[in-house]
């Protein structure tokens, strides 16, 4: 448990430390390191705490956390040898997570009180979406290789991105019995997990949409 709770902490912060600072510089690719090795201990020894009780949703959070950040840091930084084989396997990660997700939604809709562990049906489903959208880039890319310039950068930054939101959200949500009394309050403690998605939409946007934008304008005029 004390590994859980110190890894979660190092995650956070590094993965505000790599969203702040500038993107690809020393600092941004050690606190991207430190938030994936922080984030893969805080999955294995969550989700395994999360199989005991049992609560299935943080289950499901624990391994898309677990695949997301790993096929992130693969995107930037691929293995030497047996690309195919470790990205096979990482795919496999997220299609047990596409239908863990799917499977225990479906379970809460068919109780009585529409709830299994606790939580309703849809962040089951909604974990299980995003698993399975980041199966399908997984399948395209063992089919025609890793994505190149903005692609690649936007594959790498959702990914990471949402790992650090499903942190924020476990702790800020998950944990508001550790906060004080007066700011316990759903909206103030959402303040942050909504802006982890809020940095997320700006930077897609940017390296998406305004960057490649800007270089085929550049490129018009020269």
């Amino acid at each position: 448990m004390t590994a859980h709770i110190l890894a979660g902490v190092i995650a956070l912060m590094a993965g505000v430390l790599a969203l702040a600072v500038e993107k690809g510089g020393t600092l941004h690719r050690g606190g991207g390191l430190v938030f994936v090795v922080t984030m893969v201990v805080m999955a294995v020894t969550g989700g395994a705490l999360a199989a005991f009780i049992p609560e299935r949703l943080s289950v499901v959070a624990a391994g898309l956390s677990l695949y997301l950040v790993v096929t992130a840091l693969l995107t930037v930084r691929p293995p030497p040898e047996d690309d195919r084989l470790v990205n096979g396997a990482a795919l496999a990660v997220g299609a047990a997570v596409t239908v863990l997700g799917i499977t225990f939604g479906i379970e809460a809709l068919r109780r009585d009180d529409g709830q299994l562990d606790g939580f309703p049906a849809p962040p089951y489903f909604v974990f299980g979406a995003v698993a399975a959208i980041g199966v399908l880039g997984d399948i395209r890319m063992l089919y025609r290789g890793t994505p190149v310039g903005h692609r690649r950068i936007g594959r790498h930054l959702w990914r990471m991105c949402f790992a650090f939101f499903v942190a924020t959200a476990s702790f800020f949500l998950g944990q508001a019995q550790v906060f004080p009394e007066s700011i316990r309050h759903f909206a103030l403690l959402s303040v942050p997990v909504i802006a982890v998605l809020g940095v997320m939409g700006y930077w897609l946007l940017r390296v998406l949409w305004f960057e490649p934008r800007r270089a085929r304008l550049g490129a018009e005029i020269d």
